[in-house]
Order: C-alpha cells, then sequence, then structure tokens
C-alpha cells in the first residue's frame, strides 16, 4: 500500500496549532476535504457533512505530544484511520498528515492528496493570523 506524507511548515506554536486544529468548531475552516458544515458533536464522536456524505469522526484524546490521528468512518461502514501529528519546527511548527492509498485509483489518490494539502494551506494560514 502506499502512502504519502503531505507536510506544512506553520509560523506558530505547536501548541496553538494543535489546539485550534483539534477543535471541532473549527473544522470547517480549514478541512473542507472533511467537513463542509457545522460539527454535530454526540460525546467522543462527531458527524460531519463531507464532500461524500455524512461521516464519523473520531479523533484520539487530547494529548501533550501534537497527535492528532482521527478514524472517519465513511457512508459505506468502511473506518480510515488518518496518521496526523503536529511537531516542533525551527520556524514554528510543522504539520504532518499521513494520507493512506487504501484502493483508490492513481486520480482518487491525487485529488485526496491536493485536497489534504490545500486543508492544511487554510490551516497554517488561519494559525497565523
Amino acid at each position: 500500500m502506499e502512502d504519502r506524507e503531505i507536510r506544512r511548515v506553520v509560523a506558530a506554536t505547536p501548541d496553538a496549532v494543535y489546539e485550534f486544529a483539534r477543535d471541532p468548531s473549527n473544522l470547517p475552516l480549514w478541512a473542507s476535504g472533511l467537513a463542509q458544515a457545522e460539527v454535530d458533536r454526540r460525546g467522543d464522536d462527531l458527524i460531519v457533512e463531507s464532500p461524500i456524505g455524512r461521516v464519523l469522526v473520531r479523533f484520539v484524546p487530547h494529548n501533550a505530544s501534537g497527535v492528532l490521528d482521527h478514524e472517519v468512518t465513511l457512508p459505506s461502514g468502511e473506518t480510515v484511520t488518518n496518521p496526523m501529528r503536529v511537531v516542533a519546527h525551527p520556524e514554528g511548527a510543522e504539520v504532518i498528515f499521513t494520507l493512506r492509498r487504501r484502493d483508490l485509483s492513481d486520480e482518487e489518490f491525487a485529488r485526496d492528496a491536493d485536497a489534504v494539502s490545500e486543508d492544511l494551506d487554510r490551516l497554517a494560514h488561519l494559525v497565523t493570523l
């Protein structure tokens, strides 16, 4: 299985990036590949309207290590695990998202990579404001 790491350096502290990114109310602001409307919270589960329909998202518990791994249960019932980290960088923080290939075609995988890249660009812009 081919994976791709997509990285962005953000001119903000790792804590600021982590806290902004993990806040469910901020997801529609930066993660349009995941959330396109207000997030409905149900305990630890987040119900979001995504480009592929309604999905369930669950992040790992809040932690001091910058881990933002999250599982997304797709409308088909398939659950995809998305590793995501915020780490210290000499210029502030670096966000690292690992995109899993799964059974996607080359075109679908490239489209997903572009969407994640755009999402991380928005995150970097919003946190540095």
